[in-house]
């Protein structure tokens, strides 16, 4: 009887982990239907991935509902944890710029930015209107080096969306691309500071400097103190 009730209770547990798994895959992965819409919401930053501070999706939000007011032209950012099996970040943003906006004429005036925050890859899409100012060259520009530069410096999902979200919008508003951020360089203090190597090189000369003073002073000292000073 014992061995049953044990092999039962293993049964159970593997069937209940199993089931788990099941229900828990749907909110692991993200697809266009897991995402809220703004054909039915107001919705203008999704962040899927608990990335985003709420600070920043409210400061956000209001940004591009103020864009939209004053240009027409909108700007949606999408965070997703991870993809569904065989999704490319490329084939999920196609799938939501479609799904959201049916028509070319929905899309005109639509931007959308989708990152994926398990492989740090970023898609950006625009309407035919939207693309007369963000062009194919600014679209990469954002993608790759204010999204990218702010990922590879340690995965700052806020500021890569705040950079990204600067240049859309003074772009969609007829106003100069402030650009990229500007990558700090390396402050070389080569030739400003003594070198190690240096400091220590003259230290050792001075010490040699010394201990040969002291060598010849010190004998003749003593020399003359039990002998006597010249003219004693």
């Amino acid at each position: 009887m014992g061995i049953v009730k044990v092999s039962y209770w293993l049964k159970s547990i593997i069937l209940l982990g199993f089931f788990s798994l099941l229900m828990a895959a749907p909110a692991i992965a993200t697809g266009v239907y897991d995402l809220d819409s703004p054909n039915t919401q107001d919705v203008w930053v999704i962040d899927q991935a608990d990335e985003i501070s709420l600070a920043n999706q409210n400061k956000l939000t209001g940004i591009f509902k103020k864009t939209a007011q004053q240009t027409g032209q909108e700007i949606r950012m999408v965070a997703v944890r991870r993809l569904d099996y065989g999704e490319t970040i490329d084939s999920l943003a196609d799938e939501i710029f479609t799904t959201w906006y049916p028509s070319a004429e929905e899309q005109a005036n639509q931007t959308l930015l989708v990152m994926d925050t398990l492989t740090n890859n970023v898609a950006l899409r625009t309407g035919t209107t939207a693309t007369e100012t963000v062009t194919p060259d600014i679209a990469e520009s954002i993608v790759e080096e204010t999204v990218g530069y702010n990922l590879r410096k340690g995965n700052k999902y806020n500021q890569a969306f705040i950079d990204a979200s600067d240049r859309l919008v003074a772009l969609l508003s007829g106003e100069e691309d402030p650009g990229p951020p500007v990558i700090e360089e390396e402050i070389q203090v080569e030739g400003t500071f003594t070198k190690a190597e240096d400091t220590d090189a003259g230290s050792a000369f001075v010490w040699v400097i010394v201990i040969l003073i002291v060598a010849t002073v010190v004998p003749m000292v003593t020399y003359f103190w039990y002998v006597g000073f010249p003219g004693n």
